[in-house]
């Protein structure tokens, strides 16, 4: 996640400052977040092809001059997330007021207030999903990275995250593919857990940097959100 000093609003400020360096990490920390945001709510529809256009088209706002990360308020609540899905939103329904609601009908002159709404809320509940999947993700690429640093017991213990939530394994299947003993492989996943929630702390940290206990809030809403 870089030096101890870092997080998501020094990668922001320089490449609001124009660093290209940090202006080609931000499009890599962010671009799988918009991009599965307007897939999913776009799919089906004759907009899916504009999603290449329409997550340039949030990279743009965010990084021109004058744009919204040099506008962007390190002091505002909830750290960076609720100002991208701000970003992503706008960009978002401007496309759907040019080419018609997110369904691809054409808008009637009198907008639909409840449909609206109803859209808003959906895109920002698909943008928090979108950011505690990616959130997820790097947390495990850090806890993967301190493995193999560690030796094979602590790349095993990767391995048993895998297989227990991405394939949804039960501890004895595990155990019996393995040829373990279940009680110790039950220690193992404990350790497995608070390695993985180490890892979650420091990238929550970064992207929502403030005192231990807002990290551990934005923690536990991330995970949450998931279930």
């Amino acid at each position: 996640m870089g030096n101890a000093e870092s997080t998501c609003w020094t990668v922001i400020q320089a490449a609001a400052s124009g660093d290209r360096a940090e202006r080609e990490e931000f499009a890599r920390r962010y671009d799988p977040v918009i991009r599965e945001v307007l897939r999913a709510r776009w799919a089906g529809t004759p907009r899916a092809s504009d999603v290449d256009d329409a997550v340039q088209d949030v990279f743009l706002e965010c990084l021109k001059d004058g744009g919204a990360l040099g506008r962007a308020d390190t002091s505002r609540p909830g750290g960076f997330r609720p100002y991208l899905r701000g970003v992503v939103r706008n960009v978002a329904l401007r496309y759907e007021a040019a080419n018609g609601a997110p369904g691809g009908d054409p808008e009637p002159d009198a907008p639909d207030v409840d449909a609206v709404v109803t859209s808003e809320r959906g895109l920002s509940r698909a943008f928090d999903r979108a950011w505690a999947r990616y959130i997820m993700r790097e947390a495990a690429g850090v806890m993967a990275r301190r493995a193999r640093s560690m030796g094979r017991d602590a790349e095993r213990r990767v391995d048993l995250l895998h297989f227990r939530f991405h394939e949804d394994l039960p501890i004895r299947d595990i155990a019996a593919r393995w040829q373990a003993d279940p009680a110790v492989l039950h220690h193992e996943y404990a350790t497995a857990r608070r390695e993985f929630r180490e890892a979650l702390t420091e990238v929550v940290a970064f992207h929502h940097p403030g005192p231990p206990v807002a990290v551990e809030t934005e923690c536990a809403e991330l995970l949450g959100l998931l279930n």
